[in-house]
């Protein structure tokens, strides 16, 4: 598998609107952190976690142009605002048919695509939330031309998504976040990568799923308490009780750069940055 950070940033993002701190300052592009979404690929097969604000600019950045799925978190405009590009990717992997330029909704054209419908798996609740924050979206895409998601929703715990010989295995992770919110557990080739972008309590049922991944990605927003995301302290508690072969923190705000993550940080543990690639 291949885990690509789209973001690893908090709900303002770094730099922050009108901040002149060090952080929000600084020249190392490992500070610049947009809001938090990743695409994951196995071979042919591509998929995005989450659709934070910046997601059309992260992937033409980062050359993502293959979508297979997409796996919603929770419905928190840092991770969904940007869910209307999904509609970019119903257009790429549907198929060119010809019609007649005088059809309506042709516009003179010889040929038109017809969008390919994209799952996206989330909570009844997310899905709920999602349909109150985008009314429009569907599995039936615009009329004459109108350019919207065709979405078809999916409420499974437990999945494998496949293109061509290609399959990644799927499970929803259970994590208390003050909002209705999951994980994902993502399997492939014999690795493990398991991700958790929101949370301030991670149930043990949820622990001895994951004990032992290859890759952790958890969040830690700062070194003082929040009531919704996980503390410095209790982000690295959990990171030692999972004993991940690697362990990458994201959602983090503008109070520690980069280098000073990595210098306070204790071995096996470390920031993220937006655009990182791991592969397992």
């Amino acid at each position: 598998m291949k885990f690509r950070f789209l973001g690893t940033g908090t709900s303002v993002g770094v730099p922050q609107i009108g901040c002149d701190c060090p952080v929000c300052t600084s020249a190392d592009p490992r500070d610049r952190r947009r809001r938090c979404g990743a695409y994951v690929s196995e071979g042919e097969l591509g998929v995005l976690i989450d659709t934070p604000p910046e997601m059309r600019l992260s992937c033409c950045e980062y050359g993502v142009r293959k979508v297979d799925a997409v796996l919603l978190t929770h419905a928190h405009m840092d991770h969904v605002a940007g869910f209307d590009d999904v509609r970019r990717f119903n257009t790429i992997n549907g198929e060119v048919v010809p019609c007649d330029p005088n059809d309506e909704g042709a516009n003179g054209r010889t040929c038109r695509v017809i969008g390919k419908v994209m799952p996206v798996y989330a909570t009844t609740e997310t899905e709920e939330h999602m349909h109150r924050i985008f009314p429009y979206i569907s599995d039936r895409g615009g009329q004459h031309g109108l350019y919207r998601p065709q979405i078809r929703f999916m409420n499974d715990d437990a999945f494998t998504l496949r293109a061509s010989e290609d399959e990644i295995r799927v499970k929803r992770l259970k994590v208390e976040h003050g909002f209705p919110c999951c994980g994902y557990l993502l399997s492939a080739g014999g690795a493990s990568i398991a991700y958790i972008s929101d949370c301030h309590f991670i149930p043990d049922e949820t622990l001895s799923r994951i004990s032992g991944v290859d890759v952790l990605v958890l969040n830690c927003l700062r070194d003082r308490e929040h009531p919704t995301h996980l503390s410095t302290g209790k982000a690295v508690e959990y990171c030692r009780r999972i004993g991940a072969k690697r362990s990458l923190l994201i959602h983090m705000c503008h109070d520690f750069s980069h280098a000073e993550w990595l210098g306070r940080l204790p071995p096996g543990i470390e920031p993220a940055y937006d655009g990182l690639l791991v592969e397992t």
